[in-house]
């Protein structure tokens, strides 16, 4: 079940929670830290920033360019045996030091290992809200252990492909990045049997209500995979599946959006 914390976040105007963000350096790019330090911003603040790897390696020279910028604490993790992986185990211990000083609301994992999916699960039984973030390479397991999981390729910019520094630190023109994400075949069934459990007796929903029931049932759901920047923008332009209705919210001058089967 979805926290009511993040419910109220969501519903919400101003950020509410505090998080702490967790970055695992082997398994994520430099090239998304402005759109993922934006989006983990719509959920709360972001009290504790720190990065795990090893930055004397080659591997790590995009990172070092932008820790100053966005306030990183980096942690060194030096790779003394090989084919180990010593930096999972201190970001994992640094999360636990982090949960048992009762100062946060939730975690942000940014990370494309399955390693992390034990204490993704641990964050969530003491009732932490967990948000997941990582390649489209991430397995199924870590994904759906979080409260919501977004995949990183939405986050990206758009770069030139001259100024695109490969791992290797060799800049080739021939290779062309992947900046945009792949446009996913829209999930009908799944998305009418989520709209039809969140109806009321009327057979409407809420947005608000059919977008936290997508969550609970598919964490990494997100409508920028189907070329929509927000859920409201999907459902208004699937007008085959979708009646749409805006309704005066009650003691308020806002509106908000209800939606039907077609």
């Amino acid at each position: 079940m979805i926290s009511p914390k993040l419910v109220a976040k969501i519903e919400s105007e101003e950020p509410t929670l505090r998080l702490a963000v967790l970055i695992d350096a082997d398994n994520a790019q430099a090239t998304v830290i402005e759109g993922l330090l934006a989006e983990i911003a719509r959920f709360g603040e972001a009290t504790v920033k720190r990065i795990y790897g090893d930055f004397t390696a080659p591997t790590s020279a995009a990172w070092k360019k932008v820790l100053q910028k966005y306030a990183i604490k980096p942690v060194q993790q030096f790779a003394y045996t090989t084919g180990k992986n010593a930096t999972d185990s201190t970001l994992i211990i640094d999360a636990m030091d982090l949960l048992y000083t009762q100062k946060f609301d939730g975690f942000c994992l940014i990370t494309s290992d399955s390693d992390f999916t034990g204490l993704a699960m641990r964050l969530r039984e003491e009732g932490l809200i967990v948000l997941g973030f990582g390649e489209k390479k991430t397995p199924e397991a870590f994904r759906n252990a979080c409260h919501k999981f977004l995949f990183t390729e939405v986050l990206r910019p758009n770069i030139p492909e001259e100024l695109v520094e490969l791992p290797t630190k060799i800049k080739c023109k021939s290779v062309t990045p992947n900046t945009q994400p792949e446009t996913r075949e829209f999930p009908k069934k799944f998305v009418l049997s989520a709209l039809e459990q969140s109806t009321d007796d009327a057979g409407w929903a809420q947005l608000g209500t059919f977008g936290n029931y997508l969550n609970k049932l598919q964490p990494d759901f997100d409508s920028r995979l189907y070329g929509f920047k927000k859920l409201s923008d999907l459902v208004k332009a699937k007008t085959d599946l979708f009646v749409t209705e805006e309704r005066q919210a009650p003691g308020s001058n806002n509106k908000n959006l209800y939606l039907r089967a077609k």
